[in-house]
């Protein structure tokens, strides 16, 4: 939860910054900042989720350290924005999975729906047919109780992002700033990683995590259609609609969260909160090891590794799921969320 330290440093940044204004045309934090001339406790929130977290303020303060004042917006909202992934979660007994989620976490509980699913194995499954493997009834009920959940837990933090920055308005813009992540980067093209260092890249990498992982639930969906309603049973031809929109979203989620991950290396670390560590990797390291086994399963999926395949596949695919209420995957619904509001608030 939001801690009285960590409300207070950023009200106390966000009151100098508007005080100072040098950034007002930077991103949306500066512009929906000066709508206000003090910051109660849901509008520090809505702030930190609007911010992208593109750096470019803090090259650009003449309070960022080392300045008595210490000003450094991206770390001070960082540092906040965590606190609302906390403060929006359900069931609110979970909260504290965001402060212990690292990666030793995320691969456990993976291994152990691996262990579960192994249960549900039928040795004598032909080569190439997932569900002679593990059943149909197993995968969909499995999925479906687990999924039901997430959408439900997702549903209920998403309204109470929402209602603690009341959209008075609804406007296409903001869908179109989600999807184009054209937040990323402030005043240019390129988004900043150190002082004078600006690359796409990070955009780039981004879009490629966003865009791989719809393909593949759009892949999952296609199949769906196919098995329920047109009774197509898998497995379906690599030219297949399914096989075609998993294998290139798969491919966007090899390269966007190695490309994710080498950005995060290098990035200069004044623009990142270490309490974050563990949520970030888990994050992307659970995104790559779905990707890669899922790509390694359809290539391999008519040999006689494929049972074991499918079963480590599903487990980190379900392990991730589990998850996701629960660690970075939030940051886009709640970002979401205040890019509705700012696009409510614009004239």
């Amino acid at each position: 939860m939001l801690s009285p330290e960590a409300l207070a440093r950023g009200q106390h940044v966000m009151t100098v910054c508007n005080a100072c204004r040098y950034c007002e045309a930077y991103c949306p934090v500066f512009q929906a900042m000066e709508n206000r001339t003090s910051f109660a406790k849901g509008d520090v929130l809505y702030l930190a989720n609007l911010c992208h977290n593109c750096g470019e303020c803090l090259y650009a303060c003449q309070y960022a350290p080392p300045h008595e004042f210490g000003i450094n917006v991206p770390r001070a909202l960082a540092e906040v924005r965590l606190a609302s992934y906390e403060e929006y979660c359900w069931p609110s007994f979970m909260a504290g999975m965001f402060r212990r989620s690292g990666v030793a976490l995320s691969f456990g509980l993976s291994a152990v729906a691996m262990l579960v699913l192994w249960t549900f194995v039928q040795p004598s499954g032909a080569r190439g047919d997932f569900y002679a493997v593990v059943s149909h009834d197993v995968m969909v009920g499995t999925f479906g109780v687990v999924g039901s959940l997430i959408v439900l837990s997702m549903t209920i933090g998403f309204a109470r992002a929402l209602n603690s920055s009341v959209v008075s308005t609804f406007r296409w813009t903001a869908i179109r700033d989600v999807l184009t992540l054209r937040h990323l980067h402030a005043t240019g093209e390129d988004c900043t990683s150190d002082l004078e260092a600006r690359t796409p890249w990070r955009r780039y990498f981004h879009h490629c995590t966003f865009y791989g992982f719809a393909l593949c639930m759009a892949s999952t969906t296609v199949a769906a259609i196919y098995h329920t309603f047109l009774g197509w049973r898998a497995p379906y031809a690599y030219a297949s609609l399914p096989v075609a929109l998993g294998s290139i979203g798969g491919i966007g989620l090899v390269v966007g969260p190695v490309g994710l991950l080498a950005q995060y290396r290098r990035r200069d670390v004044q623009l990142k909160d270490s309490a974050q560590r563990g949520l970030d990797m888990s994050f992307i390291l659970m995104l790559l090891m779905t990707s890669v086994t899922g790509l390694l399963l359809l290539v391999l999926r008519g040999t006689a590794v494929m049972p074991s395949l499918l079963v480590v596949h599903l487990g980190f695919v379900l392990g991730f799921f589990v998850t996701m209420p629960y660690g970075k995957f939030v940051h886009g619904i709640y970002r979401t969320a205040a890019l509705l509001k700012f696009a409510s608030e614009a004239p």
